[in-house]
């Protein structure tokens, strides 16, 4: 038996069973996955494995599912997720200074979370608030008509510091 570093939660082996035992129980892979995104934070190696014994799924398949679809990580991400929009509407009215702001800010890149795991910085082609534009979201929270001179107030909301940070 393989030790795991990261077993399953007993709800998630729950409903993984209860997916086993509907019809087209292999149609259910994205909505496990989904379950242990949002238990772990990511989609850690050793769960995708448990997940391919237990459904009966090729690990390749299982890898290229959660490869496939862009909201799915198999790194931690941070405490407080913040997903800038680059769409058209954003992006003309300033989105690439926003995110420009925030990885000056955060010292990250995209994709990446600060070392203290308290965020994670991503982008989206668009997040459908045109209206809005530009927007961040951080969460599930939205702030619209954001300037870059904003973005240290916004972030302070999360429990960011210019002094701690440093």
């Amino acid at each position: 038996m393989i030790k795991d570093k990261k077993p399953l939660p007993q709800d998630i082996v729950a409903f993984i069973q209860e997916c086993m035992a509907k019809e087209h129980s292999k149609s259910f892979l994205i909505p496990v996955l989904q379950k242990i995104q949002h238990h772990f934070g990511y989609l850690p190696a050793e769960c995708m494995d448990q997940v391919s014994d237990m459904m009966q799924i090729p690990s390749a398949r299982v890898t290229g599912v959660a490869t496939f679809y862009h909201l799915f990580s198999f790194v931690p991400k941070g405490k407080n997720r913040i997903t800038i929009c680059m769409g058209t509407a954003c992006f003309v009215r300033g989105s690439a200074k926003i995110l420009q702001r925030l990885k000056e800010l955060l010292g990250v890149e995209e994709g990446q979370t600060t070392q203290d795991g308290m965020f994670s910085l991503d982008c989206a082609r668009c997040l459908g608030a045109c209206a809005l534009a530009p927007i961040v979201v951080i969460n599930d929270k939205i702030y619209g008509n954001v300037k870059p001179d904003e973005i240290q107030k916004i972030l302070a909301e999360y429990g960011y510091s210019p002094v701690a940070k440093n």
